[in-house]
């Protein structure tokens, strides 16, 4: 069957396609040194509450740090965004079917001492891949001896860690399919095939593709099984 690679930036609070991959893969490695992009998913993501979609900003220091990499980028811990983010959650998600116990522990690891917004972003998906009871290894690249840009530090990677497969995002295939070796090097390339699916909500219509904690606050233990329906029926 091969060794199977994902290779994905540290997000936060991910979506369940990200939780999609990562269920495929026999390695996850997050991709921590390319360039931050402020105001992307690294730093933000969107939850549910009665007034409609809210979008969870992690505030950080970006001023005259044009090209850092995304291990390096700082919370700005004076603006207090634990507060207000746990807050807005609560409201939103008190009475969830499986609040409890998942808010509480969500929230411990949000008000954790974190530095930098790479170390919060991997302690709760380390969190998510734990409630989901995935076995999933994780990896940090700058932990890896690799370098190289686009295609080749994806194959660079893949090397470090023994993977002949590689499982990317389709977002990824615009600039993939462009410089495509994963073939020479003997590294089977497939790209992902998911579509979120439905599941109970509160607060009114149902809206796709939120943060991963919509779905385990609403549907606990039958989260995972939801997140493989959506890849059957892709």
């Amino acid at each position: 069957m091969g060794r199977t690679a994902i290779i994905m930036q540290p997000t936060y609070l991910p979506w369940s396609g990200y939780f999609d991959l990562m269920d495929q893969a026999d390695v996850c490695v997050f991709l921590d040194t390319v360039q931050f992009d402020k105001r992307s998913w690294q730093q933000r993501n969107r939850v549910k509450t009665p007034q409609g979609e809210l979008m969870l900003t992690v505030p950080v220091r970006s001023k005259g740090r044009f090209e850092q990499r995304i291990m390096d980028v700082e919370i700005d811990a004076e603006r207090r965004f634990a507060d207000a983010h746990a807050r807005s959650v609560r409201l939103a998600y008190a009475r969830a079917p499986h609040a409890a116990p998942f808010l509480d522990e969500w929230e411990a690891i949000l008000r954790r001492d974190h530095a930098r917004l790479a170390d919060l972003n991997i302690d709760l998906i380390t969190w998510f891949r734990d409630a989901l009871g995935l076995p999933t290894p994780l990896v940090r690249c700058s932990s890896l001896d690799v370098s190289g840009k686009r295609v080749d530090l994806l194959i660079d990677v893949c090397r470090a860690v023994g993977a002949d497969h590689y499982l990317s995002p389709v977002g990824s295939r615009v600039y993939i399919d462009q410089d495509d070796r994963f073939a020479e090097h003997g590294i089977a390339l497939r790209y992902q095939a998911y579509r979120p699916p439905s599941y109970r909500q509160l607060h009114g219509d149902f809206i796709p593709s939120l943060s991963m904690l919509d779905l385990l606050l609403n549907e606990g233990g039958q989260s995972l099984a939801l997140i493989r329906s959506g890849r059957d029926g892709a």
